[in-house]
């Protein structure tokens, strides 16, 4: 006898990128680089802190921490435009639960964080795609378009986007506000890694109540393990997530633990630019290679597998490199795949082993 799920869920598959035990990891956009002593010390000295009163619940509204996201957002953010929650995703789920539901709809336009449409699920939201170009690139045209033929409750875009790693044009995402009757969601997860000059939405939030900008600690600040994720927005927003969220959602370890590595994200956040210039290497070689590649302002890499045109088979090539020692994404774009800008001799590793690949192809 089958248990009574829930139809809409019936042959699904639990989200999850393939975690392997191989000498380079390069599929899940981690920071590469372990967390500084320092860091470490300062964590540990928070968590030590709060050992004594585990018996009590911890600060429910997470203020303290919520003043600290603020001050780093800048842009004149209060502790009251700052929520946040056990990674960005959760803080994207609440928001669909706040703001969707049952009889309400999601639009989003793939390829793009495969979470978004599994997150619309699992609150009871219909999910509409409405595509990106077969560049990838989203136009203010078209994507006003999806937005006056669905009218959705909740918009979500990417920037820069997962999995191509190309950044927003300002001109989609002020259109597409202009444009929704919801909520418009701009997921910056990897916005520290932008290139010079890119902008944020974080600069348009004044004046505009239905925008929202997610980020998370996991990708800049190397604090995956930690989940933090947050998000910045009109007040009456934070209002309106708390009336879903759990109470107690975020533990008083999670809390100290984040709040001390803001207190030191001088010497977290010193690894982005030695990513930045692995990232960029990667375009450059691959480019080089004769690879199509996106332009990306994430820490991580879109590239086409074979030759332009030759439609090679990702999952083949993904395996391939595997079996040198080298784990990267395969997203379900067929003939790309994802590879995570890491430290300069994890980058040395995956070149080696996808320069083999091609030499191998190039064999008659």
């Amino acid at each position: 006898m089958s248990l009574p799920i829930r139809d809409d869920l019936r042959g699904l598959e639990p989200y999850g990128a393939p975690q392997l035990d191989v000498p380079v990891r390069l599929n899940t956009n981690e920071n590469s680089y372990p967390v500084p002593e320092t860091v470490v010390d300062a964590i540990g000295k928070a968590l030590q802190a709060e050992l004594r009163d585990l018996n009590r619940y911890p600060d429910r509204d997470a203020v303290a921490l919520r003043t600290d996201l603020a001050d780093y957002l800048g842009h004149g953010l209060k502790a009251e435009n700052v929520w946040a929650a056990n990674g960005s995703n959760e803080v994207q789920q609440q928001l669909l639960q706040a703001f969707g539901g049952p009889g309400r709809t999601a639009l989003g336009f793939t390829p793009a964080y495969s979470m978004h449409p599994l997150l619309a699920t699992g609150t009871g939201t219909r999910w509409v795609d409405g595509y990106r170009a077969e560049d990838f690139g989203l136009s203010v045209e078209h994507a006003v378009a999806q937005v006056e033929k669905h009218r959705p409750d909740l918009v979500f875009l990417c920037s820069p986007n997962n999995p191509t790693g190309t950044a927003l044009d300002p001109a989609v995402a002020a259109a597409v506000l202009d444009a929704a009757p919801g909520m418009v969601v701009v997921d910056e997860a990897y916005a520290e890694f932008a290139r010079p000059g890119t902008p944020s939405a974080l600069s348009v939030l004044p004046g505009h109540q239905r925008l929202v900008v997610t980020r998370t600690m996991s990708k800049a600040f190397g604090f995956a393990g930690g989940r933090l994720g947050y998000l910045a927005a009109d007040p009456a927003v934070i209002d309106a997530v708390q009336l879903v969220r759990l109470p107690y959602h975020l533990s008083a370890l999670t809390q100290a633990a984040a709040r001390a590595a803001l207190a030191h994200r001088g010497a977290l956040l010193a690894t982005v630019e030695a990513i930045k210039e692995q990232r960029d290497r990667i375009v450059a070689v691959l480019r080089s290679r004769g690879r199509r590649v996106a332009d990306s302002d994430a820490n991580f890499v879109l590239y086409e597998i074979g030759p332009q045109g030759a439609g090679s088979d990702q999952k083949i090539a993904w395996r391939a490199l595997l079996d040198r020692g080298v784990l990267v994404r395969d997203v379900g774009l067929a003939g790309w795949l994802r590879v995570t800008a890491g430290t300069k001799a994890e980058t040395d590793a995956f070149l080696e082993a996808s320069a083999q690949r091609v030499n191998q192809e190039a064999q008659p």
